[in-house]
């Protein structure tokens, strides 16, 4: 089946009736603040609330060549961060995410310009976003769980940002798959169900601005890296947001917001693509 790929409901336009269902705005601003609260304890130091540990005696102990994981991938402890190995999983998982972020934006670009293109074409977005999803939150680290010796605990709770950083994005882009297929295949209506997918981009782009990589040798490089990508994310995340709910907008400024958004998508994948330690 074949039809314009941009029917009724897919992009909403708020008017003073649509934020009558209060239900359904109090758990999205529910929503919000738990996911502004995750970034703050993030993004936050992560020794606040940390003890100091008694001062102990000083006593000579023999040396092992024991790797701790306590700083996941440190240099310098067991070489993985920085080394050739590290260089390149870590360049594979943004590379892949690049393909996935390319393709689903060139699907949205297609939408917004109102091309023919078949009805499975409504449904690449969630399927590259759910894909995504499930590789980050099993194979972003190579040490942590469940392929890596870290436990769930110690993944999850033992003090390392950047494992739990790629878990929370693994889990964002599953909530962005399942809420967008819902919308898209015509199961959720609400002008109010576009916010898991605006707020999720604009949280994930200022994670970005503070997403570290240990003590990498290419730090500088990496952190300029992802500060252009949260910048690019925040462009979508505001285009897909005043596509969403721009009040009285007319179809063609409606149109430009949402080849905005895809511009933006295709943009930030091909970011990834290119990223390089």
């Amino acid at each position: 089946m074949e039809g314009p790929i941009r029917p009724s409901g897919w992009a909403f336009l708020l008017s003073a009736s649509c934020f009558h269902d209060s239900l359904v705005m109090k758990r999205w601003s529910l929503l919000l603040v738990l996911s502004m609260f995750l970034v703050a304890l993030f993004t936050g130091p992560s020794h606040v609330g940390a003890q100091p540990l008694p001062e102990q005696p000083h006593v000579l102990v023999p040396t092992t060549t024991t790797a701790t994981h306590n700083e996941h991938g440190e240099h310098g402890r067991d070489g993985w961060e920085g080394s050739a190995e590290g260089k390149a999983y870590s360049e594979f998982n943004h590379h892949l995410a690049g393909f996935f972020d390319t393709l689903l934006g060139l699907a949205e670009l297609g939408n917004a310009l109102q091309y023919p293109l078949p009805f499975w074409t409504r449904l690449v977005l969630p399927a590259a976003l759910g894909t995504m999803g499930v590789y980050l939150f099993i194979w972003s680290d190579h040490d942590a769980w469940p392929i890596g010796t870290l436990s769930f605990v110690e993944s999850f709770f033992g003090g390392n940002r950047e494992i739990v950083e790629h878990k929370f994005y693994g889990l964002l882009a599953l909530l962005m798959a399942f809420v967008e297929a819902f919308r898209r295949t015509g199961r959720l209506h609400h002008p109010a169900w576009a916010a898991p997918l605006v707020f999720s981009i604009l949280i994930a782009g200022l994670l970005l601005f503070v997403h570290s990589h240990g003590d990498h040798p290419g730090t500088a490089k990496i952190e300029f890296h992802h500060a252009v990508l949260g910048t690019v994310s925040m462009a979508a995340a505001l285009s897909k947001g005043m596509a969403s709910w721009f009040p009285g907008a007319s179809p063609r400024t409606v149109k430009r917001w949402e080849v905005a958004w895809a511009a933006s998508v295709i943009l930030f994948g091909l970011l990834l693509l290119a990223y390089s330690e």
